[in-house]
């Protein structure tokens, strides 16, 4: 099962917590906005930020990531606001984590942004596979890191008569990981079939496959409650959601979709938990169309867009059909920030749209403008394939929507809503002119 490290019972109610952060010269800026992310990550974790201790630096101590005499800083620091953690804004080695513990006078938990993101996801799952991805990226980043878990481990030094306890209890435990990593891997195999059969299901249906991403609190969950009363946890924390929910969307013209809510990126994504949520995370490579939520409330929105894009890059989700949705403009008053936004949207060749899912605002026009993403292309069409072509017919089952057979002497009849691309490498088989996809959704 998932630890959740700043809940166990013998923590205190509400653990007190020092950042630390470097930057190089001229990253004052982004440093702070970090910073600010990682006092959110620690409020959604349960602890309460109480100083932040920052260095500027070109690259991190080989030792201690800061340095003795900022590290001496530190432990007095946490002495002075009584602090029982620190979190480093960056990925600690085990070896700076252990020098780091031996170096802090106070008894305190010392962890890095990722083990602290790690953290919050295990609070936030919620069902079994939600658990079982968790669970598989806290052992993959923690089994490297037990040397540097000293305090814990009991581990006595290295040398001549100091091999004892320690060490073999050090080396049971990474036997049990080792072992527990492979009962998940086969646990989730298991669960990614399962998951593949219903989406399997969902291409059969015909209907528009939606993703909707973005960073994390941009008002996902909010947006897919509004549009389909969905009812999943919305709240103004960070990872909020976590594991994925669908549900069908019908505009008002008649046209239906399939929305998925993902789960949040943000910045510094431990590739641990991309790896682990991979089967989740593959709703937006695999969708249709992308719904790419964005906070107009937040000054780093073009920092949040495109750590985005970077991830669905890295999900072979670029190049979609994408609409990206600006969220929380009743809270924007800045009409410099409004102007910004439009920029980065033209820039990027996809649609714009700027709504409150809180207050309903804009969503006429987001509906608007998804029809027109989504219809953008496709056509109606009817294919005679001739019964030796297989592959054409199983591409037709795989790629097309709304997919309608009838068998016959000469070949299978095939009527389908296709794109552009599927339409051109089967014009041979065409048997009639294309037909628009019309506004009443039928052929969806």
């Amino acid at each position: 099962m998932a630890e959740n490290i700043l809940l166990r019972e013998d923590a205190p109610e509400i653990p007190r917590a020092v950042a630390c952060a470097i930057f190089p010269q001229g990253g004052e800026r982004e440093c702070e906005a970090s910073l600010a992310e990682l006092a959110r990550l620690l409020d959604t974790a349960g602890a309460e930020l109480c100083a932040s201790l920052t260095q500027m630096r070109e690259k991190p101590d080989s030792a201690t990531c800061i340095g003795s005499g900022k590290l001496k800083e530190l432990s007095d620091l946490c002495d002075t606001m009584e602090a029982s953690l620190v979190v480093f804004d960056c990925e600690l080695s085990p070896s700076q984590l252990r020098e780091i513990e031996n170096a802090i006078e106070r008894d305190v938990e010392v962890l890095d942004r990722s083990m602290l993101i790690l953290d919050i996801f295990a609070k936030h799952a919620v069902t079994s596979e939600g658990r079982l991805q968790v669970e598989l990226a806290q052992l993959r980043y923690t089994a490297p890191r037990l040397a540097g878990k000293g305090k814990d481990m009991s581990r006595l030094g290295g040398g001549i008569g100091t091999r004892g306890p320690g060490e073999t209890k050090l080396e049971v435990d990474r036997r049990r990981i080792k072992s527990r990593i492979h009962a998940l891997e086969e646990q989730l195999a298991h669960v990614e079939s399962a998951r593949a059969t219903m989406r399997a299901a969902r291409d059969r249906s015909g209907l528009v496959r939606c993703a909707i991403v973005g960073y994390t609190n941009a008002g996902k969950s909010t947006l897919l409650n509004e549009l389909t009363g969905a009812g999943i946890l919305a709240q103004d924390k960070l990872f909020a959601t976590l594991d994925p929910t669908t549900r069908q969307y019908t505009l008002p013209s008649g046209m239906k979709f399939l929305l998925t809510d993902t789960v949040g990126f943000i910045r510094n994504l431990p590739h641990h938990l991309i790896k682990a949520f991979r089967s989740t995370l593959e709703e937006a490579a695999l969708a249709d169309v992308i719904i790419n939520v964005c906070d107009a409330s937040d000054g780093d929105f073009a920092d949040h867009l495109k750590v985005t894009d970077d991830l669905l890059k890295d999900l072979g989700a670029e190049g979609k059909p994408t609409l990206l949705v600006f969220n929380k403009c009743d809270l924007c008053t800045d009409s410099v920030r409004l102007t910004e936004m439009r920029r980065a949207a033209s820039a990027g060749g996809c649609e714009a749209v700027f709504i409150s899912a809180k207050t309903g605002e804009g969503l006429d026009e987001f509906e608007t403008k998804l029809e027109q993403i989504a219809a953008g292309g496709r056509t109606r069409e009817t294919f005679l394939i001739p019964h030796s072509d297989g592959a054409s017919l199983h591409l037709l089952y795989t790629s097309a929507h709304g997919v309608e057979t009838e068998y016959a002497e000469d070949g299978v009849r095939v009527t389908a809503t296709v794109d552009a691309k599927l339409r051109g490498k089967l014009a041979a088989y065409n048997v009639n002119k294309s037909v628009p996809v019309t506004d009443d959704g039928e052929d969806f």
